[in-house]
């Protein structure tokens, strides 16, 4: 079967489970290096991963997608080498963590979780959860008509995680949170949706967007179904002046306009609205979320 209810598996996206469970045992105080340790030494190590279009992927061999020409400008602007590796998602926000790498480039989502571990730059992409349901089922026309259906998710992710906002809307509508399945690959669950196995399927924008212009015809991206949430490059507790430059650097990207044209180029459409600052607790990203 493709589906289960207690996933084990360490694949892409798995941010709560045994995955963040490996990040709650890391240290924080960790021996990432400062700014001015970046300078002396004359370069900065960036993790990016591999499998994770639009964001980043590996295409007949060569790295491409929004980070790839992230890093590219990252490069002009930095004073200092870069140092980019591609690597699989599984572990790589603990090398982070323990200081193996400076930063991860790379498509993270911003979770409670997370933020006991690190600090955020501010965001490059919103996150905000969609439903997803087969074009054809003209049984769902909003998020009241949820109620009680069957969802889809993928096991130990941050879209897993605040499905109580969604079975919070319900409430208000007399309804209720049907039956959560887990998987451990988003394709298997649009495989289930197809199938009609479950009855819709809850991910995030940009990924909403990006199933429904390769597979308009089979699906069909309905209305939000948390508040807002944020796509952000991790950096470890404490290294403030490293998380500032590369603030500085986003904030560079913006009003150059390059960040709005790499977001049209990507993800279809640009994100002027997104916080302009860190983000470093949860209080300030529950504040930025709408979930207070």
């Amino acid at each position: 079967m493709s589906a289960c209810f207690v996933s084990l598996s360490t694949t892409r996206r798995v941010a709560l489970g045994i995955g963040l469970f490996a990040l709650s045992l890391i240290p924080l105080t960790v021996n990432a290096a400062s700014l001015k340790e970046i300078q002396a030494r004359g370069y900065m190590t960036v993790a990016t991963e591999d499998d994770y279009a639009p964001f980043e992927f590996i295409e007949a061999g060569k790295p491409k997608g929004f980070h790839h020409d992230v890093i590219a400008e990252l490069k002009k602007y930095a004073k200092f080498e870069i140092r980019q590796e591609i690597l699989p998602w599984t572990g790589l926000l603990a090398a982070v963590s323990t200081g193996k790498y400076d930063t991860a480039i790379t498509g993270a989502i911003v979770s409670e979780e997370r933020l006991n571990v690190f600090n955020f730059v501010a965001p490059v992409a919103g996150a905000t959860h969609y439903y997803i349901k087969r074009a054809n089922d003209d049984r769902i026309k909003s998020v009241k008509d949820l109620n009680g259906l069957t969802v889809g998710v993928q096991a130990g992710s941050v879209l897993l995680s605040r499905l109580p906002e969604l079975d919070a809307m319900l409430k208000k509508t007399g309804g209720k949170l049907g039956k959560v399945v887990e998987y451990t690959s988003y394709p298997e669950a649009y495989k289930d949706l197809e199938n009609k196995r479950i009855d819709y399927v809850v991910n995030s924008i940009i990924n909403a967007r990006s199933l429904i212009k390769e597979r308009g015809k089979v699906f069909a991206m309905g209305q939000p179904v948390s508040g807002a949430g944020f796509h952000a490059w991790p950096v470890p507790k404490g290294n403030d002046d490293l998380l500032n430059y590369l603030n500085q650097f986003v904030a560079h990207l913006r009003s150059t306009g390059k960040l709005a044209e790499l977001q049209t180029k990507w993800f279809g459409a640009a994100f002027p609205d997104l916080p302009k600052e860190p983000i470093k607790s949860f209080d300030q990203y529950k504040k930025l979320a709408g979930m207070q």
